[in-house]
C-alpha cells in the first residue's frame, strides 16, 4: 500500500534538527496549526485549507507590553481574517463578542451584567460546539509529537504524547483573571468611562509578558502559575482518538512542509 504523502512529511520533520515553534486551536470540524509564518486548517471531512500569518512590524516585536498584544493579535488572525478559518457569521459574532464590553462601559451595571452573561454564555456554546474538545486535545498531541519528533509515531497510534499543554490559550485564560481583576482592583488613576477599556488592554499585555516569563523559565516554581490552566483543560480537552490526531496532525505537516524541512 502507497504510505500517504502526508507521512512523508511527518518522517522528515521527525529527522529535522529543528521544528518551527507551533501552535493552534480547535473547531467543531478541524484543528488549526500555526508557526509564525504559515497557517492550516485540516477538516474532519478530509479537506485542508493553507494560508499565511501576518507579519507585524520588527519594530513591534521587541517593546515591552506591545509585543504582548501584537503576538496575542497574529494568533487570533485566522479567525478574524476574511481568507481565514472562520465564516463570516462567525467572524461577525466573534467581533461582536470582542467589541461588546467596550460599549457596555456606558450602560448601567445591571444591564452591562446581563449582557455580559449572554455574551460568555454564547462564547462557551461556541467553543465547545461539535468536536471541539477532542479535537483540542488532538491539537495539543499533534504539537506534543513535533516537539519530541515523535509525528509518525504519533500517527501510527504506537505513542500518545500529552493531550495538555502549558502553552495552551486557557493557560492565558487562567492567568489573565486574577491580572484583570488585580487591575480593577488597585488601578491608581481617577475612574473615568474608558478606564475599564484600559485595564483590560494592559492586563492582556501584563498576562501575555508573564505568560511568556514563565514559559521561558527554567524554574519549577513558575510552573505554579500554570496549574490553573493545566487543571481547566481537564475540562476543555478530551481523549482524542488516533483519527482525530491525525486530523491535527495533517495541519501539522501542512505547515512544515511549507517550512521548507
Amino acid at each position: 500500500m502507497e504510505r500517504p504523502p502526508v507521512l512523508e512529511v511527518l518522517d522528515r520533520a521527525d529527522r529535522a534538527v529543528a521544528l518551527p515553534r507551533l501552535g493552534g486551536m480547535a473547531r467543531a470540524d478541524g484543528v488549526v496549526i500555526v508557526s509564525e509564518r504559515y497557517w492550516a486548517l485540516a477538516g474532519v471531512d478530509g479537506t485542508l485549507r493553507e494560508g499565511l500569518m501576518p507579519s507585524p512590524p520588527a519594530s513591534l516585536r521587541h517593546v515591552p507590553l506591545v509585543r504582548g498584544l501584537v503576538r496575542l493579535g497574529s494568533s487570533l488572525s485566522p479567525l478574524f481574517r476574511g481568507t481565514g478559518v472562520a465564516r463570516r457569521r462567525e467572524r461577525l459574532f466573534l467581533t461582536l463578542a470582542v467589541l461588546a464590553p467596550l460599549g457596555l462601559v456606558f450602560v448601567p451595571d445591571r444591564v452591562g451584567l446581563v449582557i455580559g452573561l449572554a455574551l460568555t454564555g454564547g462564547l462557551i456554546v461556541w467553543l465547545l460546539r461539535g468536536r471541539t474538545l477532542f479535537l483540542h486535545g488532538a491539537e495539543h498531541r499533534a504539537i506534543a509529537a513535533a516537539e519530541h519528533r515523535q509525528l509518525g509515531d504519533t500517527w501510527a497510534g504506537v505513542v500518545r504524547p500529552s493531550r495538555f499543554s502549558t502553552r495552551c490559550g486557557t493557560n492565558f485564560a487562567a492567568l489573565l483573571l486574577p491580572v484583570a481583576t488585580l487591575g480593577q482592583r488597585f488601578w491608581p488613576l481617577p475612574t473615568a468611562a474608558l478606564t475599564p477599556l484600559v485595564v483590560t488592554v494592559l492586563a492582556l499585555a501584563v498576562t501575555m509578558e508573564l505568560w511568556q516569563l514563565v514559559q521561558a523559565s527554567s524554574q519549577r516554581a513558575a510552573r505554579v502559575f500554570l496549574l490553573p490552566g493545566l487543571m481547566l483543560q481537564r475540562l476543555t480537552t478530551r481523549e482524542p482518538t488516533v483519527e482525530e490526531t491525525r486530523v491535527a496532525l495533517t495541519a501539522v505537516a501542512s505547515v512544515v512542509r511549507r517550512e521548507r524541512l
